[in-house]
Formats: structure tokens, sequence, C-alpha cells
């Protein structure tokens, strides 16, 4: 009888560890489906506002559960240089990984691309959810890459600090 509670254990054990790695890596991902106008934004220098930019070849995935699960890939034809005299550049930014299936996104080599500057990170939308900034990082061959990263009034409100002036209003608050 001690095997067999031992046997059920184990594979309990392993079944839960399975279901686990499922939930994590495949089962909240859902494809997101292009638009085809503004799946793509930056936010240019001069303005506050973000603004549609040429790409194609755009996939991207999404999660309900997470604000930070977005990652996005695309091609764009205009040169970085021109993307840096315009848009505004988002300084700190670390990509995000991305399950192993969606494999135009990885995070490992796009960091290094952005560390050695063959990349430059932009800022795509301020508070695109409360306390999340969208970012997009485009390379010098005309690759790029949008993520969610949590910005500073977000890292206040999900500790409980104090939110300070400089962030914006919650939903609800005055």
């Amino acid at each position: 009888m001690g095997k067999f509670l031992a046997i059920v254990l184990v594979l309990c054990g392993v079944g839960a560890g399975i279901g686990m790695y499922y939930l994590q890596i495949y089962a909240f991902y859902e494809e997101v489906v292009p638009n085809g106008s503004t799946d793509v934004q930056l936010t240019a220098k001069a303005a506050e506002v973000p603004e549609t930019i040429l790409y194609q070849d755009y996939v991207a995935i999404d999660s309900e559960s997470s604000p930070i699960r977005y990652r996005a890939c695309f091609t764009t034809p205009t040169t970085l240089q021109a993307f840096a005299d315009t848009y505004e550049a988002y300084a700190g930014a670390v990509p995000r990984v991305a399950p192993g299936w969606f494999d135009c996104f990885d995070a490992e080599a796009i960091g290094a691309e952005i560390a050695n500057g063959t990349a430059q990170v932009f800022v795509g939308q301020r508070n695109f959810e409360y306390g999340i900034d969208r970012v997009v990082a485009i390379t010098e061959d005309g690759r790029g890459y949008v993520w969610h990263e949590v910005n500073e009034c977000g890292d206040k409100a999900y500790d409980g600090s104090p939110l300070g002036k400089d962030c914006p209003p919650r939903d609800g608050e005055n």
C-alpha cells in the first residue's frame, strides 16, 4: 500500500508540473489579430500622441492575465536614423522573455543589439495601461519588436508606495 501511495503522489506531482508548465507557456497567450493601421505606433518628440509608422510582417501575442505579456515582431522600410531623428527614445528598456514557441522575439538577442547600439528603443505609448508603457525597439536592418515596460508610476502603484505628483491619476481617482 505504501508503494502505491508513493507512485500516486509522484504521478500527481508530475501531472501538476506538466500542467503548470502548459499554463505558463501556452494556455494564456493568444495571437493578436493585426488591424493593419495602428498595430505599431511611436510617440514623436514634438507631440505626446502616438502615430502609426510604416510596418509589415506584424505578428504578436498577448494575454489577459498580465499587462506585460504582450510581444510583437514586425519589419519596417524606414531607417533607424529616421526614427531616431523623429521619435522619442525610451531609456532603460529591457526586452522580456517570450515563450520559446514565439520564435521571432528573442529577448537576449534584442537586448544584445540594444547594448551594442545596432538597435534603439522608442516610446510607443506612455501609460498604455496604467503604469505600463508600450516600447518599440528597431534594429539597423529594419526588424522591430514591441513589448510592455512597467514604468515608475507602475512600480509605485504595484508595490503600494505613494504615487507622487508626476503620476497620472488612476481610473476612478481624482
